[in-house]
């Protein structure tokens, strides 16, 4: 039995071709936030990504898990947000990345991830005034597209 390949390193700023068209296709993925002891809290979303600005997005509700894991990491002073990562695959096709979260309130930022969302997954999330974005700035990114 051979080892286990080596993760398939991306630059998440210049990705190939194969990998950003996946990111652009229609899949639910998932977010994985540290809760307060550490462990992962793995809930699933809908994410853009955007290698120009080496950003993901993700739309969540104020009162959501996540949001209130993103925001304890930061008030612990595990640094300017949470180390989070955010995957999707499709049969052997696979894409993660990896960064540091924050969450942001401004409302012109959130319309701008709405468009994003909808571009995507072609339909405009319903209005919610308890929205708020995820946005974490990619630091790796891996896969197999």
């Amino acid at each position: 039995m051979s080892p286990n390949p080596p993760s398939r390193q991306v630059d998440p700023r210049d990705p190939p071709e194969p990998y950003l068209s996946f990111w652009r296709e229609r899949h639910l993925c998932t977010l994985t936030t540290p809760r307060p002891d550490g462990s992962p809290h793995v809930v699933p979303v809908g994410v853009t990504y955007d290698p120009a600005e080496g950003v993901a997005r993700v739309l969540a509700r104020r009162t959501s898990r996540k949001v209130a894991h993103v925001l304890a990491a930061a008030d612990n002073g595990a640094g300017p947000g949470a180390r989070v990562a955010v995957c999707q695959f499709e049969g052997r096709r696979w894409a993660t990345l990896e960064g540091v979260a924050t969450v942001r309130t401004e409302p012109a930022l959130i319309e701008a991830a709405e468009l994003r969302y909808e571009e995507r997954y072609g339909r405009r999330p319903s209005p919610n005034p308890e929205r708020v974005l995820i946005e974490i700035r990619v630091t790796r990114a891996m896969g197999k597209a």
